[in-house]
């Protein structure tokens, strides 16, 4: 007979202690342990003489007679996240901050793939019949086919599936779940594991699409065991300042698609609403020839996004200076300032800097550094960026600025918006056959030297592409 074992799982991480302790030793979390019962018995491997079940062995190539047909909601920018619509059998997980519109984002997309003919299920842990009921009557989609349901034993939701087909099936949230067999309390890291491994299983064998809300930590990372990432097919994250309207759809995972991936929506009193174009929005704002303000051209997977980088430099009154950043990498702002000041003789030591991306969205890529460098010598030279520039290039150590992928697609969705000039790093010998743009002016630099000096000169032409 097997005795029980008391382990204490630590609930940010997952490292299992013998001993309770305040901090865990795997990621530094305070009061993060708690007690998990556990049989402990000897291992039991295959030497039983039983014998298992062969498997059915299949080809890779997909038969002519059975298509995947992807089931599409019809809100592109939710259907550019998922790589064109939802697998059969897919599981995906979707995390973000508490209020940012998770719910309502799920509810929206049910709600429409139902108005297709697809049987759509929303089982809430956290919420009643009612309070989803209201949600949808303020999003105007009270007459759609939904089934609701308020449940969170494991156990009744398999009985649910197994016993009716449903196409699609959202659990909010996976951390609500539990499973009777288990004895830990819900959210704990056993149980959502064990939860989640169900209900995968189950979907899978079912051809149920199913979305997965999962809690975030204070880090924004989602909350649970790390497994429970590798066990689906597609990871989302929902980001956004709730100060903003705006809201971003990231995909960090995706086995069925491309990663990378953004959609941009704006939240409103009717929920949240596609965003076409959210370059224009991101700049529908922008005031011209302010200090300390450029055009960045980045890149969100497939989709290019012109983003306003906003700097400020200020006398520091005391003896530390602050360096505050919003949307983007403090120790890279770190790195851009070092370089300015021991490359180009540009001096921030003495001065608070605080950077912002504006809109509330937050970049990571490496192409930002060029923008962000042309925002910082200006604000500290109190010489406005030419307003219909735009910048991308990444900076090295030694000041030399570097090429950066798709150089293209950047320049022509900053000429459809109207912009006439373009501070770029030099191109590599594979992008030197791309056509030119039409309308636009593009300066090539290799160093943050060429670059100031352009702002010092108010955008006259230090090296023109050919």
């Amino acid at each position: 007979m097997s005795k029980s074992k008391t382990s204490y799982v630590c609930q940010s991480c997952g490292a299992v202690h013998r001993l309770w302790a305040g901090k865990c030793d795997a990621c530094g979390e305070w009061n993060s342990l708690q007690a998990e019962v556990s049989d402990s018995g000897p291992p039991k491997g295959l030497g039983n003489g039983k014998k298992g079940k062969a498997l059915d062995l299949v080809g890779l190539k997909i038969e002519q007679s059975k298509p995947i047909n992807r089931l599409v909601t019809g809100l592109d920018e939710f259907d550019r996240v998922t790589g064109g619509g939802l697998v059969p059998g897919c599981a995906i997980l979707l995390g973000g901050d508490p209020g940012i519109g998770k719910s309502t984002l799920l509810l929206q997309s049910v709600c429409a793939l139902a108005k297709k003919g697809l049987r759509c299920v929303y089982i809430s842990g956290e919420e009643a019949v009612d309070q989803v009921r209201l949600r949808a009557a303020r999003l105007g989609m009270a007459d759609a086919p939904v089934a609701l349901a308020s449940a969170t034993n494991v156990r009744e939701i398999a009985a649910t599936i197994e016993e009716s087909k449903i196409d699609v099936l959202v659990i909010d949230s996976i951390q609500t779940m539990y499973v009777d067999t288990v004895e830990s309390a819900p959210g704990t890291v056993t149980q959502v594991r064990t939860a989640a491994q169900e209900l995968i299983r189950l979907t899978k064998r079912m051809g149920t699409a199913t979305f997965f809300v999962g809690h975030v930590t204070k880090d924004g990372q989602i909350a649970g065991p790390r497994v429970l990432e590798h066990m689906v097919d597609t990871v989302l994250y929902f980001e956004g300042d709730r100060g903003h309207q705006f809201r971003i759809l990231r995909t960090v995972k995706n086995r069925f698609g491309a990663t990378d991936e953004i959609g941009v929506f704006e939240m409103g009193e009717l929920g949240l609403t596609e965003v076409s174009n959210p370059s224009a929005l991101f700049l529908s704002q922008r005031q011209p020839d302010v200090t300390g303000s450029a055009v960045f051209a980045g890149m969100e997977g497939t989709r290019p996004l012109l983003v306003e980088v906003q700097a400020l430099v200020a006398p520091a009154p005391y003896g530390a200076p602050r360096r505050s950043v919003i949307g983007w990498d403090q120790n890279r702002l770190s790195m851009i300032l070092a370089v300015l000041e021991a490359r180009c003789g540009l001096m921030f030591s003495g001065s608070e800097v605080y950077l912002n991306m504006a809109g509330g969205i937050r970049i990571s890529e490496p192409a930002a550094d060029l923008a962000v460098a042309a925002a910082l010598i200006s604000a500290l030279q109190g010489r406005p960026v030419p307003s219909e520039y735009v910048f991308f290039g990444e900076v090295g150590l030694s000041g030399e600025v570097r090429a950066v992928s798709q150089p293209d697609q950047r320049l022509k969705e900053a000429a459809k918006l109207g912009f006439t000039g373009g501070c770029v790093a030099e191109r590599l010998s594979s992008q030197k056959k791309q056509a030119k743009i039409d309308g636009l002016q593009i300066h090539e630099v290799r160093h943050l030297d060429d670059l100031a000096s352009l702002l010092r000169e108010g955008g006259a032409t230090p090296r023109l592409r050919a």
